[in-house]
C-alpha cells in the first residue's frame, strides 16, 4: 500500500517544502499575526492528552495563534489533567487563553470522547501514539480540525485506520497538522529545497541518526493496576509507543522520506537491549539499525540508540555526486509554525493535511521495527497488509495489556528468528 492518490515526484517534494509560505516566513512575518490575519472569532481547542508534551502544544499554538482559547482538556489520569491546567495557568500570557471550568476536565480511558463533544474547532491529540488512530478516527468523524503529535501509529491496523481518517478528513475539507516540525522549520526547509534543485548533485545515499540517552521511568505504585501501569510508563511498551525508533527516530526516518519523496520499499536489520535493565520496568529495545531500501535502490542507513557513554547523534546526512548536506539536530521553530499554518488553514480555507505523510512516516519507523525484531527482510506491502495488530483486544483499567509480566517480573521482548514480522 502506498499514498493514496500519489503525487508525482515533483509534487510531493514542492508539498514538503511550500510549507513555509512559512519561509517567506522567516523573513520576519510574526507568526501569530500570520496566523490571525484573517481575523473571525476565536479558535476553541480541546486537548486529548495532558503530559509534558500535550502541554507543551497548548503553549506552542498560544503562542502562534492570536486568536485561540482552550475549552476542554481530557486526561486518563486527573493528576495529569490538572498539573497541565496548573501549569499553563502559572504563566499569565497562558492564563488568559485557558477558558477550562472544572465540568471541562475529562478523566479516564474514555475522557477524549466527551472533550471532542465539547464544542471545540480543533483538537490537539498528544496522548500515547497507540491511541493516536482512535483518537484521529473519531476527531474526524465529529468534524473536527487536528494537529495530531507524532508517531501517528504503532503498527499495521494503526496505519490502515489514518489513511481511511485521511481520506475522510479531505472529503470533510477538515485541516490537520502533524508534530513532525522539520517539515516547518526555517533551517530544514532550505536545505531540502536546495537538495531537490539539485544542489548535490545526484542522491547516492542517506544516513539518519537518532542516538541518545536512556528514557524515564515512572516507579510502580502498589494501587496500580498492570493497565495503569503501563500507561504511566507509557515509552517502555511497544503498543503504546512503538519503541523508540517510531517514537523518537520518526523524526529523522520522515527527513528522509520527505528528502526522497516517498517511503521505503523495504527493511532489513538487528537490534537488541543491552544496556537497560528492564527487569519490571520494560520490553523495548535500546538500539536498532536498520537498512531501508526505496524505489530504485536507493538506501537509508538508520540508527538508533538509547546507551550510556556511547557516541550521541540526532542528524540526517544527505550524500549526493556532488557533495553532502549535513541538517541541523533541532528544528524547535517548527513546533510554533506548525500550529500558525493550521489556524490559517482553517481561517483562509486553504487545504492542510498532514496526516499523509505522518502515517507514512509513522509506518516507515515501524517498518523498521519489525525488521529489528525479526532479523528478517520486511517488505512495505506486506507489512501494510498483514502486520500484527499490537493493541489490546480491551482497552480499560481492568483488562491485560497485552504484554504481562511473567512470575519473575519480566516482560516479553521480542526475539529475532522468533518474532514474526507477519
Amino acid at each position: 500500500m502506498s499514498d493514496r492518490k500519489k503525487p508525482s515526484r515533483r509534487e510531493f517534494l514542492k508539498a514538503g517544502t511550500a510549507s513555509a509560505a512559512g519561509l517567506a516566513l522567516a523573513g520576519g512575518l510574526n507568526i501569530a499575526r500570520a496566523a490571525h490575519a484573517a481575523g473571525g472569532d476565536a479558535l476553541k481547542i480541546a486537548l486529548i492528552g495532558c503530559g509534558g508534551r500535550g502541554t507543551g502544544a497548548v503553549a506552542n499554538c498560544f503562542e502562534a495563534v492570536a486568536n485561540v482559547k482552550l475549552i476542554a482538556v481530557a486526561d486518563a489520569f486527573a493528576d495529569t489533567a490538572q498539573s497541565c491546567l496548573v501549569n499553563l495557568r502559572r504563566d499569565p500570557k497562558l492564563a488568559a487563553k485557558v477558558d477550562v471550568p472544572e465540568e471541562r476536565v475529562f478523566v479516564g480511558l474514555d475522557a477524549y470522547q466527551k472533550a471532542i463533544a465539547a464544542g471545540p474547532d480543533i483538537v490537539l491529540l498528544t496522548t500515547p501514539p497507540g491511541f493516536r488512530p482512535i483518537h484521529y478516527a473519531a476527531a474526524v468523524a465529529a468534524g473536527k480540525h487536528v494537529f495530531m503529535e507524532k508517531p501517528c501509529c504503532i503498527d499495521a491496523p494503526g496505519f490502515r485506520s489514518l489513511m481511511k481518517s485521511n481520506k475522510l478528513a479531505d472529503e470533510k475539507n477538515l485541516k490537520v497538522a502533524v508534530g513532525l516540525q522539520r517539515r516547518r522549520s526555517k533551517d530544514y526547509c532550505p536545505k531540502v529545497q536546495a537538495i531537490h534543485d539539485g544542489a548535490i548533485g545526484d542522491l547516492t545515499f542517506l544516513r539518519s541518526y537518532w542516538n541518545g540517552g536512556q528514557p524515564w521511568v515512572r516507579k510502580r505504585k502498589p494501587e496500580q493496576t498492570e493497565m495503569e501501569f503501563q500507561i504511566r510508563n507509557w515509552y517502555h511498551f511497544v503498543w503504546l509507543s512503538g519503541d523508540h525508533i517510531c517514537e523518537h527516530h520518526v523524526h529523522s526516518l520522515d527527513v528522509c522520506n520527505w528528502v526522497l519523496g516517498g517511503h521505503p520499499l523495504t527493511a532489513n536489520g538487528m537490534g537488541s537491549c543491552h544496556c537497560r535493565d528492564n527487569h519490571g520496568i520494560s520490553q523495548i529495545y535500546d538500539n536498532h539499525t536498520v537498512e531501508f531500501t526505496y524505489k530504485d535502490g536507493m538506501k537509508v542507513f538508520s540508527q538508533c540508540r538509547q546507551q550510556p557513554n556511547t557516541w550521541q547523534i540526532v542528524n540526517q546526512i544527505v550524500h549526493g555526486t556532488k557533495g553532502i548536506v549535513e541538517m541541523p539536530s533541532w528544528a524547535g521553530d517548527g513546533m510554533t509554525r506548525e500550529h500558525a499554518d493550521l489556524a490559517g488553514a482553517i481561517r483562509n480555507g486553504e487545504k492542510l493535511n498532514d496526516g499523509w505523510y505522518g502515517a507514512t512516516s509513522s509506518f516507515t519507523a515501524v517498518l523498521g521495527r519489525m525488521a529489528t525484531y525479526s532479523g528478517q527482510v520486511v517488505t512495505w506491502d506486506d507489512a501494510v497488509a498483514r502486520g500484527p495488530d499490537e493493541m489490546p483486544k480491551r482497552i480499560a483499567f481492568d483488562a491485560d495489556p497485552p504484554a504481562m509480566p511473567d512470575k519473575e517480573g519480566n516482560y516479553p521482548m521480542a526475539v529475532p528468528g522468533l518474532y514474526k514480522p507477519y
